[in-house]
């Protein structure tokens, strides 16, 4: 059993103040960092299979790369010729555009077919991947993404914030609105975790509600819908 060793009181106060809790502090950037680096690995595999050098894996790279949500330390994986080049994030790239972020934090949320996924994995790299390894990228994201959609949640949350994050995307050739629906939970002993990220083209009360909904039923999670729908209403 957790122990409740924070402050309350110092939480609200945090909250009613307008602490921005998705700002540069990072705490999106793990999502970020992880797909990144998935990416980067599954770009490294489907390389060394079509490749006619004589390589292999040689470990990793270490950067600092910044991104619009903070910036975190990417782990880019080499093989033992050096003729990898990964795509995603270059060789001496350091940051990445708010465009890249929105993309893949938008891979994290929920209802997005294998379709879809694979399509968006091919807006992410544009023209300079082949077919062969959107499919082997997209094959690797899959588990990464189930893992993150599936991730046990406490049975207890005191505080749960509920925003949405607005941006555009390209979608068959121009650029569309969508907003990612954020829930972010404090845990009993004053830890921030994510509950879950969902993806819509307007944010709303109706679509909050079915936000909530979705956690009650498929994440087991209880809270008072009506204090949270009258909320967004």
């Amino acid at each position: 059993m957790r122990n409740q060793s924070f402050n309350f009181d110092e939480a609200l106060k945090q909250l009613q103040s307008g602490k921005n809790l998705l700002g540069t502090d990072g705490i999106l950037t793990p999502l970020i960092k992880q797909l990144t680096e998935a990416a980067l690995q599954a770009e490294i595999e489907h390389y060394l299979s079509t490749t006619s050098i004589d390589t292999r894996k040689n470990g990793y790279t270490r950067k600092t790369v910044k991104s619009t949500s903070g910036q975190f330390e990417l782990k880019t994986p080499r093989d033992r010729s050096g003729a990898f080049e990964p795509q995603l994030i270059k060789k001496n790239q350091t940051k990445l555009s708010e465009d890249i972020d929105n993309k893949i934090l938008s891979l994290f949320a929920l209802g997005m077919s294998y379709r879809d996924i694979q399509k968006h994995v091919a807006e992410l790299y544009g023209l300079e991947i082949s077919d062969g390894a959107i499919t082997h990228i997209t094959d690797k994201l899959l588990p990464e993404l189930k893992a993150w959609q599936q991730h046990p949640l406490e049975a207890l949350y005191p505080f749960v914030w509920l925003d949405a994050i607005h941006y555009k995307i390209k979608h068959d050739g121009h650029y569309i609105n969508k907003a990612i629906y954020t829930v972010l939970g404090l845990t009993t002993d004053g830890h921030k975790e994510w509950l879950g990220l969902y993806m819509s083209e307007t944010e709303g009360a109706h679509h909050w509600l079915s936000v909530l909904t979705d956690l009650h039923i498929a994440r087991r999670l209880n809270f008072d819908y009506k204090v949270c729908y009258e909320l967004y209403n």
